[in-house]
């Protein structure tokens, strides 16, 4: 028999109440600041459509999704999470969308191997890409009119609305995070004398000319426009001749960025590109650690952790207990890129 979307939807929404992706709505109403629960069910008379679903409101938001799929000529019915780039009345503009991308490829950064049973694959151009394991939305698929999917195919003889609700639930965290402005982590619940100081800024021509999205979701355009950010912020201050970008550690790594201060220490900055302040600690810590304590390195009088999200009072925390307890000289500096506000 022909897959019944309608009649999936409805009994998803009647066992959801068994799992954690029962509450999404009321999820969706305290990410939202909405003074009341905006529906009961995941899906709705609204969002419930003969070849798909979606959960209601999620036009706007990476949305739990089902849908009608053919790849290899069997009818299968997908289940997961996607973005819909397809123009509408509630969705007149892609803009809303691109910084939950870049949210969406800072989680998979963070959790490669969270999702590794789950397939992703796209539709561009009315065109079904092939499968492919999960991994970072690249930036020219982030225009009008793209479907861009992540979840797992059950053939249509045999769907289990509660194989469905479990990999709701699994997905749940990536959800919180990309609608959370990444404040609703998942994670919750060479020798010495090799070192020789190196100064100068290098900027990066081709950032001037790059797209708004490929500056919002390509990590490496994104970490040379930010780069060359904090270096000319460093310049302005200890002046050009005491800032080094790319500077060689001796031991075949480079520091983002490091200046010579007039005391005559040396601080070490590490950029990362993720949206939070939490997740630029966490994926830069070890790394400079490295590049300032391994036998024979250069030993920098500060360090400091750099990224765009604003740091918080437990991160403050977190990097005062490093100091205190553990003698680590470790700062965290906010960086923005010239023209942007600096918030995800």
């Amino acid at each position: 028999m022909p897959l019944n979307i309608t009649g999936i939807a409805r009994d998803v929404n009647a066992h959801a109440k068994r799992y954690a992706i029962g509450d999404l709505q009321d999820i969706r109403a305290t990410l939202r600041g909405f003074r009341n629960r905006p529906a009961s069910d995941i899906f709705t008379s609204l969002t419930i459509f003969e070849d798909w679903a979606f959960h209601h409101g999620g036009r706007r938001e990476l949305q739990f999704n089902i849908g009608r799929e053919g790849p290899d000529g069997r009818e299968e019915l997908r289940h997961g999470v996607a973005f819909s780039l397809e123009l509408s009345q509630s969705l007149p503009r892609i803009d809303v969308l691109v910084p939950k991308i870049r949210l969406f490829n800072d989680y998979l950064m963070q959790y490669p191997e969270r999702f590794a049973d789950m397939r992703m694959w796209h539709f561009r151009r009315g065109e079904r890409s092939s499968d492919a394991a999960p991994g970072l939305i690249p930036p020219e698929l982030v225009e009008q009119g793209n479907f861009i999917f992540l979840g797992k195919r059950q053939a249509a003889a045999d769907v289990d609305v509660h194989v469905i609700l479990r990999d709701f639930d699994r997905l749940l965290p990536l959800f919180r995070y990309v609608e959370g402005e990444g404040k609703e982590n998942a994670a919750q619940p060479q020798s010495e004398s090799a070192f020789r100081f190196s100064p100068g800024l290098r900027s990066r021509p081709s950032a001037t000319v790059a797209s708004h999205t490929a500056r919002m979701i390509d990590v490496n355009l994104r970490h040379n426009l930010l780069q060359e950010a904090l270096a000319r912020k460093l310049a302005a201050k200890f002046g050009s001749e005491n800032v080094a970008v790319e500077q060689p550690t001796g031991r075949g790594t480079l520091i983002d960025v490091a200046v010579r201060h007039p005391d005559g220490g040396l601080w070490f900055y590490e950029i990362k590109t993720a949206c939070t302040a939490q997740a630029c600690i966490r994926e830069a810590l070890g790394q400079v650690l490295e590049y300032a304590y391994w036998p024979g390195a250069q030993e920098p009088r500060r360090i400091f952790l750099c990224g765009e999200g604003q740091l918080d009072d437990e991160g403050s925390a977190y990097l005062q207990r490093l100091k205190d307890g553990f003698g680590l000289p470790v700062h965290y500096e906010r960086v923005f890129v010239e023209g942007e506000s600096g918030n995800v």
